[in-house]
């Protein structure tokens, strides 16, 4: 099970960020119950690619859920939320900010009949704010947030990141809001409310580039695999592909020269130390890169693999679903049959399953639900 073992959410989120929340509560122990639209469901499970005749994207994000479906709109079924709320610890949402409260769900009327309950909303902009009524998707936010500025070669257009960051960082900040709420409600006994915005998430991992352009006053740009401010850290081509070395302090600097058998370039003016390395970044791309292309990816890794230099190879999916290191570690786990990434959080007392619950079909746990909450009575 987990730690979360006994907390119950209800979870009326859709597509990504939300349920990336409410995925890591319940590898962690938490029972998420999944509230859908009738008929459709979470939009995600039209998403492709389909295997086996349903959304691979929506089973991998929703594995050891239950979901019922429930049109908010209906005097029925909301009699049915109403009693989930009233037994649940949690209530995540991720609507544009307004549409619980329309829905007559705000957070006023929520704390007002259940104290106890905790709301967790992730929305694109937040609750607040003149755009916070406007939708948002993770390009979007990439797109505001900084992100795509930074990403890419230079001179390039602009660039996704590959992953859906604006989605996956709400996502994770909004785990965080709830795994604090709940201690706050341990000491308290009250239940508060949680506003994560996609938008305030992505300048939240700027990091050095809000950083530089501060104490520069230059506006940060995209410099492909180079770090801004350490040197050498990046990606260099070999006679086969590309190598990353991460260097990052003189020592190592020093090693890196002496297995190319450059020793020399660790005294040079111009190399000196990591300030002037960044300065002279170009210069010395083009020396280790003239060396590492005479010998292949492989042969230079296990090289600064010996010496103990950070480093690694570029791998695609496909390789990294095989990788010795990532399989060891329980990061490729299986779901009815789905290949798909596990808990990256390893808690000591408690077992890491290779094999998880299968996302539900949807509406399917509505009559266990119901029984639990009514009992033999109908609704």
């Amino acid at each position: 099970m987990g730690p979360l073992e006994g907390l119950l959410i209800v979870d009326l989120t859709r597509v990504l960020a939300g349920p990336y929340c409410t995925l890591i509560l319940a590898d962690l122990g938490a029972r998420v119950v999944k509230v859908e639209k009738p008929v459709t469901g979470d939009d995600s499970r039209s998403f492709p690619p389909f295997k086996n005749g349903t959304s691979a994207y929506f089973r991998s994000l929703n594995r050891g859920k239950e979901s019922i479906a429930l049109d908010l709109k209906s005097a029925d079924d909301r009699t049915i939320f109403e009693a989930l709320l009233s037994k649940a610890d949690v209530l995540i949402e991720n609507f544009r900010a307004g549409v619980l409260g329309r829905l007559g769900y705000d957070w006023e009327t929520l704390h007002s009949r259940f104290p106890e309950l905790i709301l967790a909303q992730t929305s694109g902009f937040g609750q607040t704010g003149p755009i916070a009524s406007r939708p948002a998707y993770d390009v979007v936010v990439q797109a505001m947030g900084g992100i795509m500025s930074l990403t890419g070669q230079p001179g390039s257009p602009p660039t996704r990141v590959g992953s859906s960051v604006g989605d996956i960082t709400a996502g994770l900040f909004t785990t965080i809001g709830i795994l604090s709420a709940l201690r706050h409600r341990n000491e308290t006994g009250e239940g508060i409310s949680i506003d994560v915005s996609m938008l305030d998430s992505q300048v939240a991992i700027l990091e050095n580039a809000i950083a530089r352009y501060v104490a520069t006053e230059q506006v940060p740009t995209p410099l492909g695999s180079r770090h801004p401010s350490i040197a050498p850290f990046q990606a260099f081509a070999t006679s086969d592909g590309y190598l990353v070395i991460a260097a990052g302090n003189d020592s190592l600097f020093k090693g890196c020269c002496q297995i190319l058998g450059c020793a020399d370039l660790a005294t040079d003016p111009r190399f000196v130390d990591n300030m002037r390395r960044v300065k002279n970044v170009n210069e010395l791309e083009s020396i280790f890169e003239e060396i590492m292309q005479r010998e292949s990816t492989d042969t230079w890794l296990e090289r600064f693999e010996t010496a103990g230099i950070p480093c690694g190879p570029i791998q695609n999916v496909a390789e990294v679903l095989s990788d010795p290191q990532v399989l060891a570690r329980n990061m490729v786990i299986t779901s009815s049959g789905l290949t798909m990434a596990g808990n990256p959080i390893k808690l000591g007392g408690f077992e890491d399953p290779s094999e998880r619950t299968a996302a539900p079909d949807l509406d399917a746990d509505r009559a266990k639900i119901l029984a639990e909450l009514f009992g033999d009575k109908s609704i």
